[in-house]
């Protein structure tokens, strides 16, 4: 066994999740290991959907450039949805998750591409960063944890002609399993999970049909198509381009005996979409549609995000963004715990934030669908009543409260001035206004720079009042401290009025933990926000 080599952070599962949070840790100064059993990113195209706050994150990790010239479709082309009924050339059909309905509350634009290029950038970005180590081809085989670290056991995946070592351990402070759904880590360290089991069975095809892009030319800036049938009990039959012209995957219900070999695929995509085309299959895969949660995100010294901690149907694109924003916040707390800045408590929030906002997301939006869905089929129809059919139609037409209402934020934290009634949690409404615990909108000041080119890597103080003197105070305290916060006094009446207060203390991971006036604690506040 080679020597042990040690780390502030490991990370089992190089996957976006796992790579994000390296990026985050290793652009704060921690030492981390990724540990990837993969060489290169597996060619299927799942998580294609990054919303505006994730490429917040991407533009922050330094690789926003990277990550958008990989896009496999014309620039500005194929970011919106169609839901049909029946299938997918019938002529009742609108127009599905307008995510640009939310862009002014947001500093960065959606993107759309396969989820193993997003991983490919994010790849090329942690190897820019020297005290990021990656271990490719090995994975996690067991580990070990004691007060002060934990220990993993890596075995190299065996090649022919390779006389490297099989095995070698590593040891971090701290250990993330961003291992997926069936993740090793989670299991090692006894973390339980409650599952909800929809007992069907999915199939994931990815094609290739140059006639099918043809057929659904009548929608150019279309890139995702959603069937809803009667037989399939809101289930859906999703369709989703992987390229302008001829590559596709799909999702849906196949009955519980489907194999690749018995089932007659093509026929069910002609179906789907309501006319015949050649197509050519590239690959056949299943998963079983359920819900997944850790029953916590935290055991002494080992974590999970992404997968690991919580998984769902790719319904709606939550997926990826869930767990980039699992890394987001847990990067920056696990950074300030480990530069002594913070008391270890602040970890525990980690689980008291993220946690909940899944809970929340999966009732209230994922299994809503489902069940909505379901609902409608089950009370509506074409061929009964097309009448109300079409009246119900268009109602759900108009509706986009979906894209409008999912506003996951941490009000109730305890690391927030916000209200200590509330909980973390996945809905919102997006106002402009400083909410504590809600994420920052982005503002052009009166000098002419949007607030976000304001905004320090760690914590930063805005005072936007006339004399400055909440500034002043929380230069004061801040002197001599090991405080990491970038303090910035902008008289701007105008931004003032825009977020409804002349003060903001906004988190590293662009949540507000209070906003208010000069007359509070100062204090008090920071030893909040901080845990220290």
């Amino acid at each position: 066994m080679a020597a042990v080599k040690r780390f502030d952070v490991i990370i089992s599962g190089g996957g976006p999740v796992g790579m994000g949070l390296a990026i985050e840790l290793g652009q704060r100064g921690v030492s981390v290991a990724v540990v990837e059993r993969y060489e290169t990113p597996q060619p299927i195209p799942k998580g294609q959907n990054l919303t505006q706050r994730t490429m917040e994150h991407i533009h922050f990790w330094k690789c926003e450039d990277q990550l958008r010239k990989r896009r496999h479709m014309p620039a500005g082309v194929a970011n919106g949805g169609i839901v049909s009924y029946g299938n997918l050339l019938s002529p009742h059909r609108y127009e599905w998750l307008p995510r640009e309905k939310v862009q002014p509350y947001y500093y960065s634009a959606v993107e759309r591409l396969p989820q193993y290029e997003t991983e490919a950038a994010l790849r090329e970005r942690a190897a820019q960063i020297s005290n990021i180590t990656l271990f490719y081809g090995w994975a996690a085989s067991a580990l070990d944890e004691t007060e002060k670290d934990v220990s993993l056991t890596i075995t190299k995946r065996k090649k022919k002609n390779d006389n490297s070592p099989v095995t070698q351990q590593i040891i971090g402070k701290y250990l993330v399993g961003a291992d997926g759904s069936n993740s090793l880590v989670r299991k090692l360290a006894g973390i339980t999970e409650t599952r909800q089991d929809h007992e069907k069975k999915m199939v994931l095809l990815v094609f290739k049909s140059t006639e099918l892009h043809q057929l659904l030319s009548r929608f150019p800036t279309k890139s995702f198509y959603n069937a809803l049938h009667p037989d399939m009990k809101g289930y859906w039959q999703f369709l989703g381009r992987v390229d302008l012209g001829s590559s596709w995957f799909f999702h849906a219900p196949v009955p519980m005996d489907t194999t690749a070999d018995n089932y007659d695929f093509a026929a069910f995509l002609h179906r789907t979409v309501g006319a015949e085309f050649t197509l050519e299959l590239d690959y056949v895969g299943f998963w079983d549609l359920r819900f997944a949660v850790a029953n916590t995100y935290k055991k002494g010294r080992i974590f999970v995000a992404g997968d690991a901690a919580h998984s769902h149907p790719p319904y709606g694109g939550y997926g990826i963004n869930t767990g980039l924003e699992d890394a987001r916040n847990l990067g920056w707390k696990l950074a300030s715990v480990l530069k002594g800045i913070s008391k270890p408590e602040l970890l525990q929030t980690y689980d008291e934030e993220r946690r909940p906002i899944f809970e929340t997301l999966r009732d209230d939006f994922i299994e809503n669908f489902i069940i909505e869905d379901r609902e409608f089929l089950e009370t509506y129809s074409p061929e009964t009543d097309l009448g109300a059919f079409e009246a119900k139609w268009h109602s759900r037409t108009n509706d986009s409260s979906e894209v409008t209402a999912y506003e996951p934020n941490y009000n109730g934290s305890s690391i927030v001035c916000g209200d200590h009634n509330a909980s973390p949690s996945a809905s919102g409404a997006h106002v402009f206004k400083a909410q504590a615990g809600h994420h920052l909108a982005p503002k052009i000041l009166a000098n002419g720079t949007n607030i976000f080119e304001e905004l320090g890597a760690d914590f930063t103080f805005l005072d936007f009042s006339q004399d400055g003197i909440s500034a002043q105070e929380m230069n004061a305290i801040v002197a001599g401290n090991n405080f990491p916060i970038c303090i910035i006094h902008r008289q701007d009446s105008a931004a003032e009025k825009f977020y409804g207060a002349p003060c903001l203390l906004v988190r590293p991971d662009h949540y507000v933990a209070w906003a208010g006036t000069e007359t509070t604690d100062m204090r008090k506040l920071i030893s909040t926000a901080l845990c220290f």
